[in-house]
């Protein structure tokens, strides 16, 4: 039997759903890129428009002065730990200085009751300190005097204070009897061999401002000892020695 010869045409079917499916998916592939390409153009134009470059110098300058504010902050507080320490210190040098200032006049005072000078016998005013009363014008004063222990005698005798100051726009010294209990008007009593503290109450007129206190202390058969201090060391307890400039021999 002879084969067939194959046949020159085919005859298929035409799907037209699946061709509208195949356009439908092509458009919508076409406006999603168009919908992209406006997308990213939009972003690109809106880096480059001057407000958004504006926007990012101000964050970059709020960053900035973020950073300086801490700066700031952490100078002050090391400048405060610097002004502490600082404070702390001067007030112990002063401290230092007031227990050197104390020492030495203790050495001074030890070294006369000892006799380690030659040069230093004799009665001397050693200190001279006051202390106010509360609520009056009267002041407690105490007044100290050394002698050589190498005289080896008792010296006696009575001691003299007076105050200059101020009494309006006049220069006033007051005397001893202005001062004093009229049961000691001739003067403070003393006797010592080596040391002896003489204590007593005076009473300032209300117009007056002190600025000096004067002693003088006059030995039985013997030249008085006078001495003068200024006020404030008096009252500050600064203990002065008799050979500075204000001490009278």
């Amino acid at each position: 039997m002879a084969s067939r010869p194959p046949p020159r045409f085919i005859v298929r079917p035409h799907d037209m759903a699946g061709q509208r499916r195949r356009w439908l998916w092509l458009g919508v592939a076409w406006i999603a890129s168009l919908l992209i390409v406006v997308l990213v153009t939009g972003l690109v134009v809106r880096r480059a428009t001057p407000a958004a470059t504006e926007h990012r110098q101000i964050q970059s300058l709020k960053v900035e002065n973020d950073d300086l504010k801490q700066q700031v902050s952490n100078l002050q507080r090391a400048a405060q730990v610097n002004e502490i320490a600082d404070r702390s210190l001067r007030n112990t040098i002063a401290e230092r200085e007031e227990e050197i200032s104390g020492l030495r006049a203790d050495l001074d005072f030890y070294g006369r009751l000892v006799g380690g000078d030659a040069q230093r016998g004799g009665l001397r005013v050693q200190d001279i300190r006051l202390q106010p009363i509360e609520g009056t014008h009267g002041w407690n004063l105490t007044v100290s005097l050394t002698q050589n222990a190498k005289r080896g005698e008792e010296t006696s005798g009575t001691v003299l204070i007076s105050i200059e100051g101020l009494r309006g726009d006049k220069v006033t010294r007051l005397e001893w009897p202005a001062l004093g209990d009229t049961a000691q008007k001739d003067g403070l009593p003393f006797r010592l061999k080596y040391f002896q503290e003489l204590h007593a109450t005076i009473v300032l007129p209300a117009d007056f401002r002190p600025n000096r206190v004067y002693v003088s202390a006059q030995p039985a058969g013997d030249e008085a000892v006078s001495r003068a201090v200024a006020w404030t060391d008096a009252v500050g307890g600064t203990l002065t020695k008799p050979g500075d400039s204000h001490a009278q021999p």
